[in-house]
Protein backbone atom coordinates (compact mmCIF):
# COMPACT_ATOMS: atom_id res chain seq x y z
CA UNK A 1 0.00 0.00 0.00
CA UNK A 2 1.63 3.41 -1.06
CA UNK A 3 -2.00 5.53 -0.83
CA UNK A 4 -5.17 6.36 -1.90
CA UNK A 5 -6.53 8.21 -5.41
CA UNK A 6 -9.92 8.69 -4.93
CA UNK A 7 -11.82 9.63 -8.60
CA UNK A 8 -9.81 7.82 -11.10
CA UNK A 9 -9.09 4.42 -11.84
CA UNK A 10 -6.40 1.81 -11.02
CA UNK A 11 -4.56 2.38 -14.02
CA UNK A 12 -4.33 6.07 -13.32
CA UNK A 13 -3.58 5.86 -9.74
CA UNK A 14 -0.99 3.34 -10.40
CA UNK A 15 0.51 5.97 -13.16
CA UNK A 16 0.88 8.78 -10.56
CA UNK A 17 2.61 6.88 -7.84
CA UNK A 18 4.85 5.54 -11.21
CA UNK A 19 5.70 9.10 -12.08
CA UNK A 20 6.64 10.02 -8.67
CA UNK A 21 9.10 6.59 -8.84
CA UNK A 22 10.62 7.77 -11.94
CA UNK A 23 10.84 11.43 -10.04
CA UNK A 24 13.02 9.79 -7.61
CA UNK A 25 14.85 8.11 -10.27
CA UNK A 26 15.31 10.98 -12.09
CA UNK A 27 17.00 12.65 -8.82
CA UNK A 28 19.11 9.73 -8.22
CA UNK A 29 20.66 9.46 -11.90
CA UNK A 30 21.21 13.73 -12.17
CA UNK A 31 23.13 13.43 -8.62
CA UNK A 32 25.18 10.84 -10.51
CA UNK A 33 25.87 12.60 -13.11
CA UNK A 34 27.08 15.89 -10.76
CA UNK A 35 28.89 13.57 -8.41
CA UNK A 36 31.03 13.14 -11.90
CA UNK A 37 31.46 16.65 -12.05
CA UNK A 38 34.07 19.13 -10.46
CA UNK A 39 31.86 21.80 -10.23
CA UNK A 40 29.49 20.21 -6.85
CA UNK A 41 30.88 21.48 -3.67
CA UNK A 42 31.31 18.89 -0.59
CA UNK A 43 28.11 21.03 1.33
CA UNK A 44 25.93 20.12 -1.58
CA UNK A 45 27.36 16.38 -1.71
CA UNK A 46 26.00 15.81 1.74
CA UNK A 47 22.94 18.32 1.53
CA UNK A 48 21.61 15.66 -1.35
CA UNK A 49 22.25 12.66 0.08
CA UNK A 50 20.97 13.27 3.34
CA UNK A 51 17.95 14.72 1.11
CA UNK A 52 17.69 11.75 -1.36
CA UNK A 53 18.06 8.86 1.70
CA UNK A 54 15.18 10.89 3.27
CA UNK A 55 12.81 11.18 0.79
CA UNK A 56 13.73 6.84 -0.45
CA UNK A 57 12.99 5.86 3.46
CA UNK A 58 8.93 5.20 2.42
CA UNK A 59 8.40 7.23 -0.29
CA UNK A 60 4.56 6.95 -1.65
CA UNK A 61 5.56 5.49 -5.33
CA UNK A 62 5.61 2.53 -7.12
CA UNK A 63 9.17 0.90 -8.86
CA UNK A 64 12.44 -0.69 -8.02
CA UNK A 65 12.95 1.09 -4.70
CA UNK A 66 15.09 -1.01 -3.26
CA UNK A 67 17.42 -1.25 -6.57
CA UNK A 68 17.13 3.14 -6.82
CA UNK A 69 17.98 2.56 -2.89
CA UNK A 70 21.34 0.59 -3.73
CA UNK A 71 22.12 3.27 -6.94
CA UNK A 72 21.99 6.27 -4.10
CA UNK A 73 23.94 3.66 -1.17
CA UNK A 74 26.96 3.44 -4.34
CA UNK A 75 26.69 6.71 -4.86
CA UNK A 76 27.99 7.52 -1.27
CA UNK A 77 31.61 5.56 -1.65
CA UNK A 78 32.07 8.08 -4.45
CA UNK A 79 30.80 10.69 -2.71
CA UNK A 80 33.52 9.91 0.31
CA UNK A 81 36.14 9.69 -2.32
CA UNK A 82 34.87 13.38 -3.54
CA UNK A 83 35.37 14.50 0.10
CA UNK A 84 38.40 13.16 0.55
CA UNK A 85 39.72 14.45 -2.83
CA UNK A 86 37.75 18.19 -1.26
CA UNK A 87 39.68 17.70 1.82
CA UNK A 88 43.49 17.11 0.51
CA UNK A 89 42.47 20.24 -2.27
CA UNK A 90 41.14 22.29 0.95
CA UNK A 91 44.82 21.25 2.35
CA UNK A 92 46.77 22.13 -0.12
CA UNK A 93 45.15 25.19 -0.87
CA UNK A 94 45.96 26.27 3.15
CA UNK A 95 49.49 25.34 2.67
CA UNK A 96 50.06 27.18 -0.16
CA UNK A 97 48.30 30.20 1.75
CA UNK A 98 49.92 29.80 4.35
CA UNK A 99 53.42 29.54 2.42
CA UNK A 100 52.37 32.44 0.84
CA UNK A 101 51.27 34.51 4.12
CA UNK A 102 54.46 33.37 5.79
CA UNK A 103 56.86 34.80 2.48
CA UNK A 104 55.13 38.52 3.61
CA UNK A 105 56.15 38.18 6.77
CA UNK A 106 59.34 37.22 6.02
CA UNK A 107 60.00 39.77 3.36
CA UNK A 108 58.28 42.36 6.02
CA UNK A 109 61.08 40.89 8.33
CA UNK A 110 64.24 41.09 5.84
CA UNK A 111 63.04 45.15 4.99
CA UNK A 112 62.71 46.16 9.08
CA UNK A 113 66.01 44.10 9.74
CA UNK A 114 67.80 46.01 7.18
CA UNK A 115 70.54 48.66 8.61
CA UNK A 116 68.93 52.15 8.72
CA UNK A 117 72.67 53.45 6.95
CA UNK A 118 72.14 51.57 4.10
CA UNK A 119 68.30 51.32 3.19
CA UNK A 120 66.47 53.45 0.68
CA UNK A 121 63.64 54.12 2.93
CA UNK A 122 61.24 55.44 0.27
CA UNK A 123 61.18 52.44 -2.11
CA UNK A 124 61.21 50.31 1.35
CA UNK A 125 58.13 52.04 2.78
CA UNK A 126 56.42 51.49 -0.63
CA UNK A 127 57.25 47.70 -0.86
CA UNK A 128 55.90 47.21 2.61
CA UNK A 129 52.66 48.63 1.78
CA UNK A 130 52.46 46.54 -1.66
CA UNK A 131 52.98 43.40 1.36
CA UNK A 132 50.01 45.20 3.32
CA UNK A 133 47.46 44.92 0.44
CA UNK A 134 48.54 41.43 -0.82
CA UNK A 135 47.84 40.17 2.97
CA UNK A 136 44.61 41.95 2.70
CA UNK A 137 43.66 39.99 -0.24
CA UNK A 138 44.90 36.53 0.72
CA UNK A 139 42.92 37.71 3.73
CA UNK A 140 39.71 38.39 2.34
CA UNK A 141 39.78 35.91 -1.00
CA UNK A 142 42.09 33.23 -0.35
CA UNK A 143 41.51 30.02 1.88
CA UNK A 144 41.41 30.65 5.95
CA UNK A 145 44.42 29.71 8.12
CA UNK A 146 43.06 28.21 11.64
CA UNK A 147 42.98 31.10 14.09
CA UNK A 148 46.56 30.76 15.97
CA UNK A 149 48.38 30.31 13.13
CA UNK A 150 46.81 33.08 11.30
CA UNK A 151 47.45 35.89 14.75
CA UNK A 152 50.84 34.21 15.11
CA UNK A 153 51.74 35.83 11.93
CA UNK A 154 50.23 39.10 12.04
CA UNK A 155 51.54 39.40 14.75
CA UNK A 156 55.38 39.00 13.09
CA UNK A 157 53.84 41.42 10.43
CA UNK A 158 52.69 44.30 12.73
CA UNK A 159 55.91 44.01 14.59
CA UNK A 160 58.10 44.24 11.42
CA UNK A 161 55.80 47.20 10.18
CA UNK A 162 56.68 48.86 13.65
CA UNK A 163 59.71 48.18 13.75
CA UNK A 164 60.62 49.63 10.40
CA UNK A 165 58.49 52.85 10.98
CA UNK A 166 60.27 53.22 14.49
CA UNK A 167 63.45 53.25 12.61
CA UNK A 168 62.25 55.73 9.70
CA UNK A 169 61.35 58.01 12.09
CA UNK A 170 64.74 57.85 13.98
CA UNK A 171 66.65 58.22 11.08
CA UNK A 172 64.59 61.27 10.15
CA UNK A 173 64.60 63.00 13.31
CA UNK A 174 68.65 62.56 13.24
CA UNK A 175 68.87 63.48 9.43
CA UNK A 176 66.89 66.89 10.18
CA UNK A 177 69.13 67.18 13.19
CA UNK A 178 72.41 67.11 11.41
CA UNK A 179 70.72 68.81 8.23
CA UNK A 180 69.54 72.00 10.45
CA UNK A 181 73.47 71.95 11.72
CA UNK A 182 74.48 72.06 8.36
CA UNK A 183 72.37 74.75 7.60
CA UNK A 184 73.61 76.91 10.60
CA UNK A 185 77.11 76.35 9.40
CA UNK A 186 77.21 77.36 6.01
CA UNK A 187 74.99 80.08 6.84
CA UNK A 188 77.88 81.49 8.99
CA UNK A 189 80.47 80.64 5.85
CA UNK A 190 77.78 82.38 3.48
CA UNK A 191 77.72 85.59 5.61
CA UNK A 192 81.72 85.28 6.01
CA UNK A 193 81.92 85.06 2.64
CA UNK A 194 79.61 87.93 2.01
CA UNK A 195 81.82 90.62 3.87
CA UNK A 196 84.84 89.48 1.96
CA UNK A 197 83.76 89.57 -1.02
CA UNK A 198 84.15 93.67 -1.75
CA UNK A 199 87.49 93.50 -0.14
CA UNK A 200 90.37 94.67 -1.97
CA UNK A 201 93.06 93.25 -0.23
CA UNK A 202 93.47 90.73 -2.68
CA UNK A 203 95.82 87.86 -1.01
CA UNK A 204 94.81 87.38 2.23
CA UNK A 205 91.41 87.83 0.83
CA UNK A 206 91.63 84.63 -1.77
CA UNK A 207 93.30 82.67 1.01
CA UNK A 208 90.46 83.23 3.25
CA UNK A 209 88.10 82.51 0.69
CA UNK A 210 89.99 79.01 0.30
CA UNK A 211 89.65 78.26 3.92
CA UNK A 212 86.08 79.03 3.87
CA UNK A 213 85.87 76.43 0.86
CA UNK A 214 87.60 73.82 3.04
CA UNK A 215 85.13 74.65 5.89
CA UNK A 216 82.12 74.30 3.85
CA UNK A 217 82.78 70.98 2.33
CA UNK A 218 83.22 70.05 5.80
CA UNK A 219 80.05 71.29 6.90
CA UNK A 220 77.94 68.36 5.89
CA UNK A 221 75.03 68.91 3.52
CA UNK A 222 71.64 70.48 4.54
CA UNK A 223 67.86 70.04 2.71
CA UNK A 224 68.62 70.13 -0.86
CA UNK A 225 66.37 73.35 -1.05
CA UNK A 226 68.40 74.90 1.81
CA UNK A 227 72.05 73.54 0.53
CA UNK A 228 71.17 74.47 -3.05
CA UNK A 229 70.14 78.17 -1.88
CA UNK A 230 72.75 78.85 0.31
CA UNK A 231 75.40 77.71 -2.26
CA UNK A 232 74.09 80.09 -4.71
CA UNK A 233 74.90 82.71 -2.13
CA UNK A 234 78.36 81.50 -1.30
CA UNK A 235 79.07 81.19 -5.37
CA UNK A 236 78.03 84.52 -5.36
CA UNK A 237 80.10 86.21 -3.07
CA UNK A 238 83.70 84.27 -4.19
CA UNK A 239 82.53 84.73 -7.85
CA UNK A 240 82.24 88.74 -7.32
CA UNK A 241 85.45 88.75 -5.36
CA UNK A 242 88.01 86.65 -7.91
CA UNK A 243 86.06 88.50 -11.01
CA UNK A 244 87.40 92.45 -9.22
CA UNK A 245 90.43 90.71 -8.64
CA UNK A 246 91.06 89.34 -12.09
CA UNK A 247 89.95 93.30 -13.27
CA UNK A 248 92.16 93.97 -11.21
CA UNK A 249 94.87 92.21 -12.47
CA UNK A 250 94.61 92.55 -15.85
CA UNK A 251 94.28 96.52 -15.56
CA UNK A 252 97.55 96.42 -13.61
CA UNK A 253 99.36 93.74 -15.93
CA UNK A 254 98.53 96.32 -18.70
CA UNK A 255 99.98 99.05 -16.64
CA UNK A 256 103.56 96.55 -15.97
CA UNK A 257 103.63 95.17 -20.18
CA UNK A 258 105.87 98.38 -20.63
CA UNK A 259 107.92 96.96 -17.79
CA UNK A 260 108.26 93.50 -19.04
CA UNK A 261 109.80 94.92 -22.12
CA UNK A 262 112.54 97.24 -20.43
CA UNK A 263 113.58 93.93 -18.19
CA UNK A 264 113.63 91.65 -21.10
CA UNK A 265 115.91 93.86 -22.82
CA UNK A 266 117.90 93.74 -19.62
CA UNK A 267 117.94 89.82 -19.50
CA UNK A 268 119.98 90.09 -23.24
CA UNK A 269 122.33 92.36 -21.44
CA UNK A 270 122.44 89.96 -18.67
CA UNK A 271 122.75 86.87 -20.48
CA UNK A 272 125.27 88.06 -22.58
CA UNK A 273 128.10 88.03 -19.58
CA UNK A 274 127.76 84.02 -19.65
CA UNK A 275 129.90 82.40 -19.88
CA UNK A 276 131.92 84.35 -17.57
CA UNK A 277 135.29 85.26 -19.41
CA UNK A 278 136.36 88.72 -17.40
CA UNK A 279 135.01 88.18 -13.78
CA UNK A 280 135.57 91.70 -12.77
CA UNK A 281 133.51 93.31 -15.33
CA UNK A 282 130.80 91.03 -15.19
CA UNK A 283 130.34 91.85 -11.95
CA UNK A 284 130.49 95.49 -12.17
CA UNK A 285 127.87 94.73 -15.38
CA UNK A 286 125.66 92.78 -13.22
CA UNK A 287 125.36 95.51 -10.30
CA UNK A 288 124.39 97.99 -13.05
CA UNK A 289 121.43 95.21 -14.59
CA UNK A 290 120.73 94.77 -10.88
CA UNK A 291 120.18 98.56 -10.28
CA UNK A 292 118.16 98.97 -13.58
CA UNK A 293 116.28 95.80 -12.86
CA UNK A 294 114.56 97.06 -9.60
CA UNK A 295 114.32 101.00 -10.99
CA UNK A 296 112.13 98.91 -13.56
CA UNK A 297 109.39 98.28 -11.10
CA UNK A 298 107.04 95.08 -11.46
CA UNK A 299 106.12 92.96 -14.44
CA UNK A 300 102.47 91.02 -15.15
CA UNK A 301 101.62 88.13 -12.76
CA UNK A 302 102.48 85.56 -15.06
CA UNK A 303 105.59 86.71 -16.07
CA UNK A 304 107.17 87.15 -12.91
CA UNK A 305 108.46 83.54 -12.44
CA UNK A 306 109.65 83.66 -15.87
CA UNK A 307 112.31 86.75 -16.07
CA UNK A 308 113.01 86.61 -12.16
CA UNK A 309 114.39 82.78 -13.11
CA UNK A 310 116.85 83.94 -15.94
CA UNK A 311 117.84 86.88 -14.14
CA UNK A 312 119.15 84.70 -11.44
CA UNK A 313 120.75 82.11 -13.28
CA UNK A 314 123.28 84.73 -14.79
CA UNK A 315 123.55 86.12 -11.23
CA UNK A 316 124.06 82.44 -10.51
CA UNK A 317 126.32 82.07 -13.37
CA UNK A 318 128.70 84.37 -12.04
CA UNK A 319 128.93 83.70 -8.36
CA UNK A 320 130.31 80.40 -9.58
CA UNK A 321 132.65 81.99 -11.71
CA UNK A 322 133.73 84.03 -8.40
CA UNK A 323 133.76 81.04 -5.85
CA UNK A 324 136.21 79.14 -8.39
CA UNK A 325 138.46 82.28 -8.91
CA UNK A 326 138.63 81.83 -5.37
CA UNK A 327 139.62 78.49 -4.59
CA UNK A 328 142.50 78.64 -7.06
CA UNK A 329 144.45 81.71 -5.78
CA UNK A 330 143.27 80.74 -1.82
CA UNK A 331 146.68 80.71 0.00
CA UNK A 332 146.20 77.89 2.46
CA UNK A 333 145.29 75.52 -1.06
CA UNK A 334 148.44 77.10 -2.82
CA UNK A 335 150.71 76.14 0.23
CA UNK A 336 149.01 72.94 0.26
CA UNK A 337 149.99 71.81 -3.46
CA UNK A 338 153.56 73.11 -3.03
CA UNK A 339 154.03 70.99 0.36
CA UNK A 340 152.96 67.84 -1.78
CA UNK A 341 155.07 68.31 -4.88
CA UNK A 342 158.27 68.60 -2.62
CA UNK A 343 157.07 65.07 -1.23
CA UNK A 344 156.47 63.88 -4.43
CA UNK A 345 159.73 64.62 -5.39
CA UNK A 346 161.81 63.50 -2.27
CA UNK A 347 159.99 60.19 -2.90
CA UNK A 348 160.63 59.96 -6.85
CA UNK A 349 164.09 60.63 -6.10
CA UNK A 350 164.03 57.68 -3.49
CA UNK A 351 162.14 55.34 -6.34
CA UNK A 352 164.52 56.24 -9.18
CA UNK A 353 167.51 55.26 -6.55
CA UNK A 354 165.55 51.97 -6.10
CA UNK A 355 165.20 51.23 -9.92
CA UNK A 356 168.60 51.84 -10.45
CA UNK A 357 169.94 49.04 -8.00
CA UNK A 358 167.19 46.79 -9.19
CA UNK A 359 168.55 47.17 -12.88
CA UNK A 360 171.62 46.61 -11.38
CA UNK A 361 170.63 43.42 -9.97
CA UNK A 362 168.76 42.25 -12.72
CA UNK A 363 165.94 41.79 -11.02
CA UNK A 364 162.82 41.84 -13.10
CA UNK A 365 160.09 41.64 -10.79
CA UNK A 366 162.09 45.01 -8.33
CA UNK A 367 162.80 46.61 -11.78
CA UNK A 368 159.03 46.29 -12.25
CA UNK A 369 157.79 47.42 -9.25
CA UNK A 370 159.51 50.17 -8.64
CA UNK A 371 159.23 51.74 -12.71
CA UNK A 372 155.17 51.64 -11.76
CA UNK A 373 155.47 53.28 -8.67
CA UNK A 374 157.46 55.61 -10.18
CA UNK A 375 155.44 56.35 -12.95
CA UNK A 376 152.48 56.99 -10.53
CA UNK A 377 154.58 59.15 -8.36
CA UNK A 378 155.25 61.30 -11.72
CA UNK A 379 151.81 61.34 -12.70
CA UNK A 380 151.01 62.79 -9.47
CA UNK A 381 153.21 65.44 -9.27
CA UNK A 382 152.78 67.11 -12.63
CA UNK A 383 148.67 67.30 -11.17
CA UNK A 384 149.80 68.86 -8.23
CA UNK A 385 152.17 71.53 -10.14
CA UNK A 386 149.26 72.30 -12.25
CA UNK A 387 147.47 72.88 -9.42
CA UNK A 388 149.99 75.21 -7.93
CA UNK A 389 150.30 77.00 -10.69
CA UNK A 390 146.16 77.72 -10.65
CA UNK A 391 146.84 78.55 -7.31
CA UNK A 392 149.15 81.52 -8.71
CA UNK A 393 146.47 82.60 -10.80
Amino acid sequence: MVGQFPGASSEEALALYVRRYLDLQAKVTLFEARLQATDLSVKEIDQTLTRLTEELKEPAAVGDLDGLRARLDSLRGVAAERRAAADAERQAARQAALEARTAIVEQAEKIAATDPARIQWRPAGEQLRTLLEEWKTAQRSGPRLDRPTEESLWKRFSHARTTFDRERRHFFAELEARNAGAKAAKEQLVAEAERLQDSTDWGPTAGAFRDLMTRWKAAGRASRADDDALWARFRAAQDAFFAARDAHSAATDTEFRANLEVKEALLVEAEALVPVRDLNAAKQAIRSIQDRWEAAGKVPRADIQRVEGRLRAVESAIRDAEQAQWRRTNPETRARAEGAAAQLEQAIAGLEADLERAKAAGDARRIADAQAALDARRSWLEQVQRAAEDARG
